[in-house]
């Protein structure tokens, strides 16, 4: 899955690439074999496209896995100055030296000169003095004593390095000179920049932004939270809404407003400007958001947005209605009164749904709500009432059923809850007169005998 807090540093690196005149680099790091598969890598790609940043317009995605001899070099440079040497340490023995489960590693192999071997990982020798100065866009100038950074392992005892080293020999090796990511990283960074300079390299410009955290403020995680672009997208959340929202989780646009053009958040951001305090992922006010946007949308907009719902996609599971009984005009009739009212376009379908089937989809918490004492009585009455009308449109429908709630004491509220639940199956959706008029006089008084019926 793509996490939305990748996604916000990649818009974050795309616009901050567009503003420079710089280009955009996507590398996938697949060194790890049992997270990577190429269907992954596309959900990458293709969830980066959804967002705007489309494959063709920047470089790669090349990957790591590919630069393999150039990690192995390094290293091998590295151990041959005397900057690493080879550690057979587990941290067992760390533990068992130190008598401290949260200490870091103690140097123990620093002067052992051992060789590489089976079980014999590489590590870094930092600076026992000094302090290595981080240059953030977004923090200042961030400073760490190295005597309090571990020797770090920058190379498994097959070889292979991990992903410190890996991380900087590909960002040399492509000539990267920003790196725009999320402040969780900015620990590795001390490490990352003493390995630039031990490798004779300039370390680029960082810019660490701001964790994103949930409404417990714990950090967004993919076990406990919904991260993937890919579910947003897949419940019907539009790209715009979704690219807007991301670029608000730390910075906001100038003046008193959240929703703007994607021209002004490409004019006015500002890494400068980013917050240092954790983001909250607020999925409420994203779907507050989402509705905005669509509401914003002509009706052919609407119509073409909402379509992957109304026929089912490899990833949007298909409708509960025969295809050959979906009506585009149908459609098209009632398709303003759902747009002011659904959040995310995967909404639509309970809303329309009644339209298209033989019977209604019952929810059952809704009869039992509506279908209480009396409520036999009032689908007879309005089975007559409707059934007598000359003209079949939503405001002769409400004069009708307003009639049979003011003979049994009723306020209309009270009256069409049962007639709604009977023909929509819900409680809640349309405005009732004007599905009614939708769904036709001969479907109606079906449903509503239909429901009399079962209540006798």
């Amino acid at each position: 899955m793509f996490h939305v807090g990748g996604a916000r540093s990649a818009l974050q690196n795309w616009i901050y690439a567009q503003q420079t005149g710089g280009v955009f680099v996507l590398r996938i790091e697949d060194t790890d074999a049992a997270r990577n598969r190429p269907e992954w890598t596309e959900g990458i790609i293709s969830a980066l496209d959804w967002i705007g940043i489309e494959r063709g317009s920047y470089e790669g995605p090349y990957f790591q896995s590919a630069y393999a001899g150039e990690h192995t070099a390094a290293a091998t440079r590295l151990y041959g100055e005397g900057r690493a040497y080879y550690c057979d340490c587990s941290r067992d023995d760390v533990i068992a030296r130190t008598g401290n489960t949260h200490t870091g590693y103690d140097g123990f192999c620093r002067d052992r000169a051992l060789g590489p071997g089976e079980g014999r990982a590489l590590r870094f020798r930092t600076p026992d003095e000094g302090e290595t100065v981080v240059v953030d866009l977004v923090r200042g100038e961030p400073t760490f004593e190295n005597k309090l950074l571990e020797d770090f392992v920058i190379a498994r005892s097959d070889g292979s390095a991990v992903f410190l080293l890996a991380n900087v020999v590909d960002d040399m090796t492509m000539g990267i000179t920003h790196v725009i990511r999320a402040e969780e990283h900015l620990p590795n960074t001390p490490k990352q920049q003493l390995l630039w300079e031990a490798l004779g390299g300039k370390p680029p410009v960082w810019g660490h932004v701001p964790v994103i955290v949930n409404e417990k403020r714990q950090k967004l995680s993919k076990r406990r939270d919904k991260v993937a672009l890919e579910s947003y997208r897949d419940e019907g959340y539009l790209a715009a809404a979704m690219r807007n929202y991301l670029m608000l989780l730390g910075w906001a646009p100038s003046g008193d407003r959240e929703i703007v053009p994607w021209s002004v958040v490409e004019e006015e951001y500002r890494l400068e400007d980013v917050s240092h305090s954790p983001a909250f992922f607020d999925v409420k006010k994203l779907r507050a958001f989402n509705g905005d946007y669509i509401r914003a949308l002509d009706a052919e907009e609407f119509a073409a947005v909402c379509a992957p719902w109304l026929g089912g996609t490899d990833t949007i599971p298909a409708p509960p209605w025969d295809p050959a009984k979906f009506d585009s005009t149908v459609f098209a009739s009632v398709a303003p009164l759902a747009q002011t009212r659904i959040a995310v376009l995967s909404e639509i379908v309970d809303y329309v749904d009644f339209l298209f089937l033989d019977e209604p989809v019952r929810d059952e918490q809704s009869w039992q709500k509506a279908m209480k004492e009396g409520a036999a009585d009032i689908l007879a009455a309005a089975q007559d009432a409707f059934g007598a009308l000359e003209t079949w449109s939503a405001e002769p429908l409400k004069a009708a059923l307003e009639r049979v709630g003011e003979e049994r004491g009723l306020k209309l509220g009270k009256t069409q809850a049962p007639v709604r639940v009977a023909t929509t199956g819900r409680t809640v959706g349309l405005p009732l007169f004007e599905s009614l008029e939708v769904l036709g006089r001969e479907r109606t008084l079906a449903r509503l005998a239909a429901a009399r019926a079962e209540l006798a």
